[in-house]
């Protein structure tokens, strides 16, 4: 197989005409509106918010930005120890269990943390089957022993770990896939032991993957609302929404969701600065396949119990706990009135992963043929939505779109008598614009990585035979692309379905989901009526799961070793 070097950034620029080509004006155009909402919160930044700051830091500012940064902190913390203890065992160590472990240890992803809190807390609460078992066990009564409140900081920092180390997971094992056995001999060779050849090489070579997967675990902790509001503990999630709906105060919601991002952007630049001039590339030419040690007696079975707990806490039980209420109790709206809820997530889940896999494919193929500081600059801004939490996203889409709502009702009020109440707030449109800068990033990543694999010479011929960008694309690109785009489209599915605070606040009126009916009801402590919808989110959610686990295993190095 003949690989093709990448051509220079002007190369590919050359093929088409000087002036842009509809293409990439048409990628420009849904960078513009996928930009507009975190470009929006920064602005009103420097808006007047009319005291509402000097309430909040009187109130409740202070214990929002400590719980914070101590949910961050922990949650950090629990998941690279947990995520990169567990991918180190299941790629270098074999014992029993460990080949169905590589995939199995991904399946929380598919576990929403705000359903994850829903079963814990009907697990561990007094009358739960914990304590109640405690109680017949020992005769204790209320008032005579002490057990942990899942309803609380900690708590948050629990679930939300079990939650998201996957992401640490992932990209960890991806990393050490990648590693050549020759490293790890030489050290062997130098004197080093496994535990020094673990964190004085394997570490350092992974560390780029394992703070890309925690960054990403930080991301998703600090923009969680359905669990930290569901257990009380009071974060800058919860205040943007009490902000904008309690105090009415979009600017105070803005700027609060400003500060947030300011939060998520301070821990990415500070990773970065502590590498500093500090580089993690192979130097060899030569690479072997890793062959995994044998493990065996009582170092197989603390193997085992490392890896299993994150599985057994972050996915068993919670699954067994749900099942359990669903056949205890259910949905009492489980037909007719359910099916219009599961309607209208997979409505949005299609229709939302759609519209961002085909904007992130015209983006990345207009990089790829217009390789201009603008369109690369443009690109790499709209994929930063991934990083902004889904309140942020909904508070920067509802105030231009308020804004123009009301603009339009005052006019056609005072000219015609007419109220036009809300064309476009409150819209599926806005729904999905919301979805699309939320999740640009999934699908740009997706589209880049299969179009660097396609060689520029296949551009070449096909403008050489008269066919235009957008020509080349639809019959020369797309039909190579079909695995990334499908990649791509699967996760936004997922991602989309999950969906909590951006749905919460702009879907249409009367336009429940899934997410929502699962939530509504969790608030009402109706957990037995909540586990229907929850069962299906997660269900819907396993498949995707385990073809990409699958999928990371047999695509990279050393995947298939024994």
């Amino acid at each position: 197989m003949t690989v093709t070097a990448p051509l220079p950034a002007t190369a590919l620029s050359t093929l088409s005409t000087h002036r842009l080509s509809p293409l990439a004006i048409a990628a420009m155009a849904f960078a513009a509106v996928v930009m507009a909402p975190v470009l929006i919160v920064f602005a009103n930044v420097f808006l007047p918010s009319h005291g509402a700051w000097a309430h909040l830091a009187s109130t409740t500012l202070p214990d929002q930005v400590t719980n914070t940064l101590l949910l961050m902190l922990g949650v950090g913390i629990g998941c690279v120890v947990g995520g990169v203890a567990a991918a180190w065992l299941v790629t270098m160590c074999r014992f029993p269990g460990s080949r169905v472990l590589e995939w199995a240890l991904l399946l929380p992803m598919a576990m929403p943390a705000y359903i994850m809190a829903y079963a814990y807390t009907d697990l561990l609460q007094f009358a739960g089957p914990v304590q109640s078992a405690l109680r017949e066990l020992t005769g204790w009564q209320r008032g005579d022993y002490w057990f942990p409140d899942i309803h609380s900081l900690g708590g948050a920092i629990a679930i939300l770990t079990l939650a998201l180390y996957p992401y640490v997971y992932l990209l960890a094992r991806a990393a050490f896939l990648e590693q050549s056995v020759c490293a790890i001999e030489v050290a062997r060779t130098l004197g080093h032991g496994p535990w020094a050849t673990f964190f004085r090489v394997a570490l350092p070579l992974a560390r780029p993957a394992i703070a890309a997967g925690a960054a990403l675990a930080l991301m998703e902790a600090a923009a969680d609302f359905g669990t930290v509001q569901y257990f009380a503990v009071d974060t800058f999630t919860t205040g943007i929404y009490r902000t904008w709906f309690g105090l009415g105060n979009k600017v105070a919601a803005a700027q609060l969701a400003a500060a947030l991002m300011g939060f998520v952007l301070l821990v990415l630049v500070l990773e970065r600065l502590s590498r500093g001039q500090a580089r993690y590339h192979h130097t060899s030419r030569r690479w072997q396949r890793i062959v995994p040690a044998q493990l065996t007696g009582g170092r197989a079975l603390a193997a085992l119990i490392v890896c299993g707990v994150p599985l057994l806490f972050g996915f068993l039980l919670p699954s067994a706990a749900l099942i359990g209420l669903s056949i205890e109790g259910g949905d009492p709206l489980f037909g007719r009135r359910f099916l219009t809820y599961a309607a209208n997530s997979f409505i949005l889940a299609g229709l939302g992963a759609a519209a961002t896999v085909l904007a992130a494919l015209v983006l990345a193929y207009a990089v790829r043929l217009h390789p201009t500081p603008a369109i690369r600059i443009a690109a790499r801004i709209a994929g930063l939505g991934y990083a902004i939490p889904g309140s942020v996203i909904a508070v920067g889409m509802l105030i231009p779109l308020a804004t123009f709502d009301n603009v339009v009702d005052s006019w056609m009020r005072a000219s015609f008598g007419i109220s036009t109440g809300l064309l476009l707030s409150g819209t599926l449109v806005a729904t999905l614009v919301a979805y699309m800068a939320r999740f640009l990033a999934l699908g740009l990543n997706a589209a880049e990585s299969g179009l660097s694999r396609i060689t520029p010479s296949m551009d070449e011929a096909a403008r050489t035979l008269g066919a235009s960008p957008s020509s080349t694309l639809a019959r020369v690109h797309a039909p190579i692309l079909r695995g990334s785009v499908l990649t791509g489209a699967i996760l936004v599915f997922v991602d989309v379905l999950k969906e909590l605070p951006a749905t919460l606040i702009i879907r249409p009126f009367n336009f429940d989901t899934l997410a929502i009916r699962v939530y509504h009801l969790a608030s009402d402590e109706r957990l037995a009526q909540a586990s229907t919808g929850a069962l299906t989110i997660v269900a819907a959610g396993l498949l995707p799961v385990i073809f990409l686990s699958l999928m990371i295993a047999r695509s990279r190095p050393g995947g298939h070793a024994d």
